[in-house]
């Protein structure tokens, strides 16, 4: 079934929670199709103009289609409460520990992403929103010595892989929604609030980061973003190579 539908390539931990969900709500939709149109049919039939010469307006006297009806809403409620709710639970309310994750803060703007990664120290550079500016945007205190060996990147967010990933999600300016469809990843980013999502990789890759929410003009070029899985090696020189580049992301400016 899964084949059939053409769902993508789920490489997350959580990802798989999510296409079950997809799959039981499409085996429902497959049986309403089938229930439905068999009964359209009997209609067609048991009421057709031959055997029905003159039209009964107290119509039939049976209750099925009620029952059948309420039988969906049970099946419909059972999915909600019984898979839709304890998965969307999990995923909101039980948030990867901070010091066991791979924190990165990530700021959506027209019309790009800019991710900060805090340096060895563990500590992000601190913020205030009186200091926000074209030049920069996440509002960095540019003295602060935590920001000093932070690690700012545009369009590109590498992750080690196996370990859960914790994004605090904000917007420089308008409504955004940050999406990785192999991650089954999906939250919005709002102006005035940093919204947590987290996600666990599984597979080492190259994703496309996707906006889904339009944001203007040119909400298309959001898709240049990109999220790399490395190696937990590979993944430290990476690290290794961005903070030798120096300058930390304190009083860091866009291009």
């Amino acid at each position: 079934m899964k084949e059939l539908l053409g769902l993508p390539v789920v490489t997350s931990k959580h990802g798989h929670d999510v296409d079950q969900m997809i799959l039981l709500v499409h085996y429902l939709m497959l049986a309403l199709f089938v229930g439905w149109g068999l009964y359209f049919i009997y209609v067609l039939f048991r009421f057709r103009a031959g055997k029905n010469p003159k039209a009964d307006y107290h119509g039939t006297k049976s209750h099925v289609s009620t029952y059948v009806e309420g039988a969906v809403a049970v099946v419909e409620a059972f999915l909600l409460i019984g898979f839709a709710i304890p998965l969307w639970a999990k995923v909101v309310d039980q948030l990867p520990s901070p010091k066991e994750s791979t924190q990165v803060r990530i700021i959506a703007r027209q019309f790009a992403w800019t991710f900060l990664y805090a340096g060895k120290d563990g500590e992000f550079s601190k913020q205030e929103m009186r200091l926000v500016t074209p030049l920069n945007p996440m509002g960095l205190v540019a003295d602060d010595p935590n920001g000093k060996d932070d690690i700012k990147t545009d369009n590109d967010m590498t992750v080690p892989v196996g370990k859960p990933v914790l994004g605090y999600l904000s917007s420089q300016d308008v409504i955004h929604s940050f999406k990785i469809i192999a991650m089954r990843v999906t939250q919005d980013a709002i102006p005035g609030l940093r919204i947590p999502t987290h996600f666990t990789p599984t597979q080492e890759g190259k994703y496309q980061i996707n906006c889904a929410q339009l944001c203007g003009g040119g909400h298309a070029s959001m898709a240049q973003g990109y999220l790399t899985v490395l190696s937990q090696p590979d993944y430290d020189q990476w690290v290794a190579k961005k903070a030798s580049e120096g300058g930390g992301a304190a009083g860091a400016t866009f291009e």
